[in-house]
C-alpha cells in the first residue's frame, strides 16, 4: 500500500486537479463581462434555466487559458474555430444535464460523507496540508477557495454516480468481445493488379476544342474567390504588460507574501518495517501482531545496522520489503498522517518506537531529508517581476480593452484614431472568407474574417467591432480594397484546365482497363494475378483504404472474391481474395483488448444514456448556436 502511495502521489493529484480545475470553466468565478445585450442573449437551456452567451463566451474564454498554460506553444487561434466553441457549449450542457439528474434522483453527498471521503482517501494525500487539513496554498494556486472546492467536489462526485451504474458496469461477455475483435486482426490472403492512372498519360490526346469545351462545362472550378485588401490592428496584452513600471519595493513585498512558493519542499526519506494489522482483525491476532512488531523492534535497536536485512525478512509491506523497507523520498501529504507525523519528528539514523496506523505496526527508521530551502530574492526576481506585471497588466486590461473597443466604434470610418491612442500598430494583409492554410495569429480568427466580409463591412467600408481573436486580445479591421469572385478567362487557366482533363482521362482509361480485366477474371476464375500479399487492418502494406476495406468485407464464404477498386484519379485495382488466415496474435493476450472493447461499449452506452436524460430535462440549443454549428461543419467558401 505504501509503495502505491509513493509511486502514484503525484499521478492521483494531478488526475485529481485534471477532474476538478477544467470543471470550474462552467461553475467557476465569473470573468470580464461588458453585460450588453447580447452577452444577455440566451443561446441553450437545460431543464428551463438558461445558458446566456456571455457565460458561453467566458468558459470558452477560460477553457482556452486553461489550454494555453498547459501547452505554452499551442497556437491559440486553432481553440478559436466555431467547432471548438460548439464543443464548449456541448460540455456545458452535458454538464447541468448531469447535475439536473444528480438533483432528481438525490445523489449529492452529505457534507460528512465527503469530509470522511477527503480524509480517508489517499487519492487527496496530496491537497491536504501538514494539519490535515486542505491545502489553501494549492487551492490559490488554481484560483480556487475550499468552499468552491468543496462544492467542485460534491457536483462531481454527484455527476459521476449519475452515470456510474453504466460506466462501472459494462456487459462484455468474451464471446461477444471476440466477435467485435476478430475483425480488426483478422489477415486475408489476395491477389491484385493496379492500373495506375499516371500511366496512361501517355496515351491521352487533347485537342484545343476539348479543353475549351470541358472549360465552359466546368466553369465555377475555375473561379478566382473573392478576397479583400484589409488594414487591422490588435490589442494584446503583452506589450501592455511590458510597458508596466514594477518599483522594487513591490517585488520584494511580492517575495515576502508568497514565501512559500518560494521554498523548495521539504521531503524525507525512511525505511519501515510493517506489521500488518487491519481493522478488521480481531483483538487478540491484533495483540499478537504487535507483540512481534515489538521484538523486531527490540532486535534492530540493538543491531541499527541489520534494519534492512530484517525488513527483507519480516516487512509484510510487499513494496518495500525486498528493498529493506525503502520508501524514497517523499513529502508531507503522501503517506498516512499517523506515519508522517513520526517521521518529520525524527532526526536522522534515528529509529521510532512503534507507530500504529491503519495497515498495522510500523518501525521507522530516518535515513535522509533534502528540501527546505527558500530561493533567494535574486534567483527569482525576473520570474516575480513577470509575473507582478502580467497581474498589472490584467488589472488594467479591462479599461484599455473598453477603450479600444469604443474608439473602433465610435471612429468607424478609420483605425487611425486607435492606433494613435493606444500607440498599436496598423498592418495590412489580403485575406478571403476562410483562414488561409497554415494561417497563425489573427489572421487565423474565422470571426475577425466574417465580421470583415459581413454586409455593412464590405457596403460601407467600416471599422469591425472588436473581436476576441485570443486570450487577452482584441483586433479590429476594415476593408480598403475588395474583389468580388469572378471567373477567370480560359487564357489564365488553360494549363490547369489541360491538366485536370489529362488527369480524368487518364483514370478513365485506367478504369476501363481494370474493369475489362476483371469481366476477364469472372470468365476465368482460376487465372493468378501478379501481386500477392497478406494484409489485415494494423499491416495494410501500403495499400490505399478503399482497398484494404474492399479485401476486408468481401464475403469469407464465397472464395475466392473477386473486386475491383476506383480510386478515383489515382486509377483503379483489381483484386482477388483467395484465403482467410488466424489473426495476428496480440501481445499480453486479449485481455487489454477486450477491456477495451468493454470501455467503448461503456462510453456508448453512456453517450446513450445522456441523450435520453438531455430529451428528459427538455435541451434547446437555439438559433444562435446553432448557427455556430452550422459554420464549423459548412465548407469554406
Amino acid at each position: 500500500m505504501f509503495d502505491f502511495v509513493r509511486n502514484h502521489t503525484r499521478l492521483v493529484l494531478g488526475f485529481l486537479l485534471l477532474l476538478i480545475v477544467p470543471s470550474f470553466v462552467f461553475f467557476g468565478v465569473q470573468g470580464y463581462s461588458r453585460f450588453t445585450e447580447a452577452g444577455n442573449e440566451t443561446v441553450a437551456k437545460v431543464d428551463g434555466v438558461a445558458i446566456t452567451r456571455a457565460e458561453w463566451d467566458a468558459a470558452h474564454a477560460r477553457n482556452v487559458e486553461r489550454v494555453r498554460r498547459q501547452s505554452p506553444d499551442i497556437d491559440v487561434q486553432l481553440l478559436d474555430s466555431p467547432q471548438v466553441r460548439r464543443e464548449t457549449l456541448d460540455g456545458m450542457v452535458r454538464e447541468r444535464v448531469l447535475l439536473a439528474a444528480a438533483r432528481q434522483m438525490q445523489l449529492f453527498p452529505s457534507v460528512a460523507r465527503m469530509a470522511m471521503l477527503f480524509d480517508s482517501d489517499p487519492q487527496f494525500a496530496g491537497l491536504r496540508g501538514p494539519d490535515g487539513r486542505i491545502n489553501r496554498d494549492l487551492l490559490a494556486a488554481q484560483g480556487l477557495t475550499p468552499e468552491m472546492f468543496d462544492q467542485r467536489l460534491r457536483q462531481d462526485f454527484a455527476m459521476q454516480q449519475v452515470l456510474a451504474g453504466i460506466t462501472q458496469t459494462p456487459l462484455a461477455p468474451a464471446t461477444i468481445a471476440a466477435a467485435a475483435i476478430d475483425p480488426l486482426f483478422q489477415r486475408r490472403e489476395v491477389q491484385l493488379q493496379r492500373y495506375d492512372a499516371a500511366a496512361y498519360r501517355a496515351r491521352v490526346a487533347l485537342t484545343d476544342a476539348e479543353i475549351e469545351a470541358y472549360y465552359k462545362a466546368n466553369e465555377a472550378r475555375f473561379q478566382a474567390p473573392e478576397q479583400a485588401v484589409i488594414e487591422y490592428v490588435v490589442l494584446d496584452i503583452e506589450p501592455l504588460a511590458r510597458s508596466v513600471t514594477v518599483p522594487e519595493e513591490d517585488l520584494r513585498t511580492y517575495y515576502a507574501e508568497n514565501a512559500s512558493r518560494y521554498t523548495v519542499a521539504e521531503e524525507r526519506r525512511a525505511s519501515h518495517i510493517l506489521i500488518t494489522a487491519g481493522s478488521d482483525m480481531a483483538s487478540a491476532e491484533r495483540q499478537k501482531a504487535r507483540e512481534r512488531a515489538e521484538a523486531l523492534l527490540a532486535e534492530v535497536r540493538k543491531s541499527p545496522a541489520s534494519f534492512a536485512e530484517v525488513a527483507r525478512k519480516n516487512s509484510q509491506d510487499p513494496g518495500s520489503a525486498e528493498l529493506g523497507g525503502d520508501l524514497g523520498f517523499f513529502s508531507r501529504g503522501a503517506m498516512v498522517k499517523a506515519f508522517e507525523d513520526a517521521v518529520y519528528a525524527m532526526k536522522s539514523g534515528e529509529i521510532s518506537n512503534l507507530v500504529e496506523s491503519d495497515f498495522g505496526y510500523h518501525i521507522i527508521t530516518l535515513t535522509g531529508q533534502r528540501g527546505g530551502q527558500k530561493k533567494a530574492f535574486e534567483e527569482v526576481r525576473a520570474e516575480i517581476e513577470a509575473e507582478v506585471r502580467k497581474s498589472l497588466a490584467q488589472r488594467r486590461w479591462a479599461e484599455v480593452a473598453e477603450q479600444f473597443t469604443n474608439t473602433v466604434y465610435e471612429q468607424s470610418d478609420s483605425l487611425q484614431a486607435v492606433v494613435d491612442r493606444l500607440k498599436l500598430e496598423k498592418k495590412t494583409a489580403t485575406v478571403q472568407r476562410a483562414p488561409a492554410p497554415g494561417a497563425t495569429g489573427t489572421l487565423a480568427s474565422a470571426k475577425l474574417l466574417q465580421a470583415v466580409f459581413a454586409a455593412d463591412s464590405l457596403r460601407n467600408k467600416r471599422n469591425t467591432d472588436a473581436i476576441d481573436v485570443g486570450a487577452n486580445q482584441l483586433a479590429s479591421a476594415r476593408i480598403v480594397e475588395y474583389t468580388p469572385a469572378r471567373t477567370r478567362p480560359l487564357a489564365e487557366v488553360q494549363e490547369a484546365v489541360r491538366a485536370r482533363l489529362l488527369d480524368e482521362q487518364s483514370a478513365a482509361l485506367a478504369r476501363k482497363e481494370g474493369q475489362a480485366r476483371l469481366d476477364a477474371l469472372r470468365q476465368a476464375p482460376a487465372e493468378a494475378l501478379p501481386n500477392a500479399l497478406t494484409i489485415s487492418r494494423s499491416q495494410t502494406q501500403g495499400l490505399p483504404a478503399p482497398v484494404v476495406d474492399a479485401v476486408l468485407r468481401a464475403d469469407a464464404s464465397k472464395l475466392p472474391a473477386l473486386a475491383g477498386v476506383d480510386l478515383g484519379a489515382q486509377g483503379y485495382v483489381v483484386l482477388r481474395v483467395t484465403q482467410v488466415l488466424p489473426r495476428e496474435a496480440v501481445p499480453g493476450g486479449d485481455g487489454p483488448l477486450r477491456l477495451q472493447y468493454a470501455q467503448a461499449w461503456a462510453a456508448a452506452e453512456a453517450d446513450a444514456y445522456l441523450g435520453a436524460l438531455r430529451k428528459r430535462f427538455k435541451v434547446d440549443i437555439k438559433a444562435a448556436a446553432s448557427a455556430v454549428a452550422d459554420a464549423a461543419s459548412a465548407p469554406a467558401r
